[in-house]
């Protein structure tokens, strides 16, 4: 096509036929238009054509324009204008508007006051340390267990090894152990057939039920070595009173024991929900696990309050939902304690209270 245009105007001479290097800014058309033992226009060149152009009165066509120079740029969309607009006068709501409003708009309120709704409507309880305490040291109650757990297995006609309560032990803080580590519970039952598949007991000769009851032997003594503390029952009371929902959400390997327990305590009723680890997959700190609750009473995280004696579990889980925090002290294991100093000032609650009785002032002053 250049070819055809330095013909037209008598451009072609003896250096069009002089082999040239396509310089860098050259039109994405040239190498389109050229035929073989054609050439690209160099920019001198180009000039050439367009004042030969000038002097023929002759004006190039569109194509001829985006075969030397390119297509034409983008157009530019212009800057959008804006225009400032006064900000309106603020309105006085007297109660008479504030009648029409709730008449016109909020009808469900019915006789309610606009702006009555409490800011915090749930509360999610931790269990141990929390609300209750033990009556008797676990090491004693986990050695108890063991031992009535191992002689009913015997009894059934399973072959264990010499002291398979010490076992049972060790695999429970093990596995204790590894829940914390990885925030995923690992539950009693499977603890104990890995333990029985460990010493040799294939899992094809365990009877499912003996297992179960095995689990439920070794747990028997805690349940009922619990008490709640002190202003526990009152401070409850107080706060359904109040309009709140409440929830307890507790690290848990066995659910079926963690309820025993609830209901031995006498709990359930002031609960919407009782909840362990062991029932889902998740435990804390992971937020998940509190989630539940929320999706469950259909609350925002800012309407609810996390209350626990553990600063690296309740109160982190708490912070890393959205929700307000309570630490409740004077009641937790040393082992509690110790990580509690060692997260101090790193995981920092929004209340800290010694007694529960001191539970509800803090949350109604949230309203």
């Amino acid at each position: 096509m250049h070819a055809q245009f330095s013909a037209d105007l008598g451009l072609m001479d003896d250096s069009s036929e002089q082999n040239h290097e396509q310089p860098a800014d050259a039109s994405p058309l040239d190498d389109l238009a050229l035929r073989p033992g054609q050439e690209p226009l160099t920019a001198e060149e180009k000039e050439r054509f367009l004042a030969r152009a000038r002097a023929r009165g002759r004006s190039l066509t569109s194509d001829e324009m985006y075969a030397i120079f390119g297509p034409p740029p983008e157009p530019q969309e212009a800057a959008p204008s804006y225009t400032d607009v006064e900000p309106t006068a603020d309105i006085t709501l007297d109660e008479q508007r504030l009648v029409l409003l709730r008449g016109n708009f909020f009808p469900e309120l019915g006789e309610a006051t606009i702006g009555a709704l409490p800011l915090i409507r749930g509360l999610i309880f931790d269990f141990d340390a929390t609300l209750a305490v033990r009556t008797r040291p676990l090491d004693d109650l986990m050695g108890e267990g063991a031992l009535a757990a191992e002689a009913y297995m015997r009894s059934t006609g399973m072959d264990l090894p010499e002291d398979f309560a010490t076992s049972i032990v060790e695999a429970r803080r093990f596995a204790e152990e590894k829940s914390a580590e990885e925030q995923e519970e690992h539950i009693a039952d499977d603890a104990l057939s890995f333990l029985l598949q460990f010493f040799g007991y294939p899992a094809s000769r365990m009877n499912p039920d003996v297992l179960r009851r095995a689990v439920d032997i070794f747990y028997a003594p805690e349940m009922t070595a619990w008490k709640l503390r002190s202003g526990t029952v009152a401070a409850l009371e107080t706060l359904r009173a109040s309009g709140y929902r409440l929830a307890i959400m507790a690290n848990h390997s066995c659910d079926r024991v963690f309820q025993r327990t609830i209901d031995y305590l006498n709990l359930r009723a002031f609960f919407d929900i009782c909840l362990s680890s062991a029932s889902v997959e998740y435990r804390k700190p992971d937020a998940r696990f509190l989630q539940i609750v929320l999706d469950r009473w259909d609350f925002l995280a800012y309407e609810t309050v996390v209350i626990g004696d553990s600063l690296s579990e309740d109160i982190r889980a708490g912070i890393d939902l959205g929700a307000q925090t309570v630490l409740v002290r004077g009641a937790t294991s040393s082992s509690i304690d110790h990580e509690n100093q060692v997260h101090a000032g790193q995981i920092v609650p929004d209340a800290v209270i010694d007694e529960l009785s001191a539970l509800p002032e803090v949350v109604l002053a949230w309203r």
